[in-house]
């Protein structure tokens, strides 16, 4: 089955909100090699002008996670999860994740694009805080396999 070409354009409810710990961060630091005291020292990240420990920008995937399990989960997308490979990432910040932040995430989904027998789905989870200010905006693009 094809992905669905009405997709485009489609936005998903809102997912529930994802409250931003230490601790995640800090392991999701060590996972990723990030090494500046602002993502481990909460005293650092004081200093630097932070509520908490600040996150390393990767970790918005995190949340928009969440959302792209909307999508792969979507009866009428197409989308065979077993024939699906992460072709790019992108993050556009208006501010860092912060130990302490509560982040909602929605999904568009921007384009679709065919390429052979694939096909490569691009969708964007837009993050905003507890207060619906933005936070990041993360886009990725999934590349569907096609029959072989």
């Amino acid at each position: 089955m094809p992905v669905n070409p009405e997709l485009v354009g489609r936005v998903f409810a809102p997912t529930s909100p994802y409250l931003v710990g230490r601790e995640k961060v800090r392991e999701f630091a060590a996972s990723v090699f990030a090494t500046s005291p602002l993502n481990t020292d909460v005293e650092a990240a004081r200093a630097a002008g932070y509520a908490d420990v600040v996150a390393p920008p990767t970790f918005a995937v995190v949340v928009q996670e969440h959302t792209l399990k909307q999508l792969l989960s979507e009866p009428d997308a197409g989308i065979d999860f077993s024939r699906v490979v992460h072709g790019d990432q992108r993050f556009t910040f208006s501010r860092p994740i912060v130990a302490g932040d509560e982040l909602t995430a929605t999904l568009s989904v921007a384009s679709i694009k065919s390429l052979g027998g694939h096909s490569m789905v691009t969708a964007e989870s837009t993050i905003v805080d507890v207060t619906g200010a933005h936070v990041v905006t993360a886009t990725s693009t999934l590349v569907v396999r096609g029959d072989e």
